[in-house]
Formats: C-alpha cells, structure tokens, sequence
C-alpha cells in the first residue's frame, strides 16, 4: 500500500509477540520538507503524523484498506524532534472484529513515551 507519507519515514523492523501485539521500530527522515515549516530550525513531528503512521503500519500488518472511524485518549506526552530522536518504537495491540480493527498504540523513543492513543479502524 501506497503511504501518503513517502520518504517520512522507513520501517526497520518489526516483531510480533504470541499475544498478537506487534512492535515496529521505526527511522524518521530528518530532512523531509514537512520539517522545514514545522518547525524551521527546531523540527517537531507533526501528531497527525504520527497517528498516520499508526494507521499505515496497522494496513501493512493486517493486509486492509482501513479509514478512521475514532480515536480516544490520544495523548501526545513528549515531542518528537528527527534530529535527536529519529528512531522510534510502536507497540500496535490490534484486535479484528466485525469489520472493525482496533488499536492501541504505545509510541516512544528510549524510555520515553511520546503518544499514547486508542483508534478504531473500519475496513
């Protein structure tokens, strides 16, 4: 699937526990124009765009087409600045049910979080 987001970042790895919950580790590029205006000289990561990464790797790793139904408890906790911390961890818990993917998502850097949120998918 085509990621509206090209170039923002790249997928290193990911890992997925018996439980089903998978963890992505992720590189933000640092020099991507959404950078320069947000923000010049001290770049921040855009929360929309994390919550779209959220939703791309959620289709990479069901294999679906999925549209925003909710969202809850977002919660952005620390800023995400690609020079200093470009390597980012997302636990994804997804559950299936009924045509509906829900997820709950931990993004964090080191041993901080970052965003915390709950989102529901519908395929």
């Amino acid at each position: 699937m085509k990621s509206i987001l090209t170039d923002f970042y790249t997928l290193q790895s990911h890992e997925k526990a018996e439980n089903g919950s998978i963890t992505a580790n992720i590189i933000l590029n640092k020099d991507h124009d959404i950078f320069k205006g947000h923000f010049p000289g001290n770049p921040v990561t855009p929360g929309v765009c994390m919550m779209q990464i959220v939703k791309e790797l959620t289709e990479e790793f069901t294999g679906s087409k999925l549209f925003l139904k909710s969202a809850s408890n977002v919660k952005f906790m620390a800023i995400i600045n690609p020079v200093e911390t470009p390597e980012l961890k997302l636990q994804l818990d997804i559950t299936e049910s009924e045509g509906e993917i829900k997820v709950k998502n931990t993004t964090s850097f080191g041993e901080t979080i970052a965003l915390k949120m709950s989102v529901n998918y519908n395929k």
